[in-house]
């Protein structure tokens, strides 16, 4: 009788994510239309820093999208795979980023301490401000709808905030 490998805790683990995962929902062809569309529009921006330059080829790369719509459903995927390919070939190498974003020249430059930090025995001067700074600079008050967003993964290769 073959002996049963007992199963490590990273497997039990594994197994247990595996059922907790989601499955991604499915997105129709004009959400993978939409979403391919900006992300052109994004690479585009790398790459022409001129607005004037940006403009005209955003309405070239707009007048391509148009030409396409209605086409038949084979025709669809295939161009969409098409633009996919196109795009990741594009694809700037050192991506244009909001400067207060991940990535950006000025992001978290300086931030400000927590104020328990500042005052441990938790007694705030009167002119002490009462708000949190979001990682990208915005106040963090109940007012404008902002929650502090506490710790954030910045990945700083795909230069985003997760």
């Amino acid at each position: 009788m073959p002996a049963i490998r007992p199963q490590t805790l990273n497997d039990v683990f594994q197994q247990a994510a595996n059922q907790a995962r989601q499955k991604l929902p499915e997105l129709t062809h004009n959400q993978q239309v939409a979403r391919l569309y900006r992300k052109s529009l994004k690479v585009l921006s790398s790459w022409a820093i001129d607005r004037d330059i940006f403009n005209d080829e955003a309405t070239k790369i707009r007048a391509r999208f148009d030409q396409e719509r209605g086409c038949k459903p084979e025709k669809a995927i295939r161009l969409l795979r098409e633009a996919e390919d196109e795009i990741f070939a594009y694809t700037h190498p050192d991506p244009y980023c909001n400067p207060v974003m991940p990535g950006g020249s000025k992001f978290m430059r300086n931030p400000p301490l927590p104020m328990d930090v500042c005052f441990p025995d938790g007694n705030y001067p009167a002119d002490a401000p009462k708000y949190e700074i979001n990682p990208d600079w915005s106040k963090a008050t109940p007012e404008n709808g902002k929650a502090a967003t506490g710790y954030v993964l910045v990945d700083f290769g795909k230069k985003n905030m997760e």
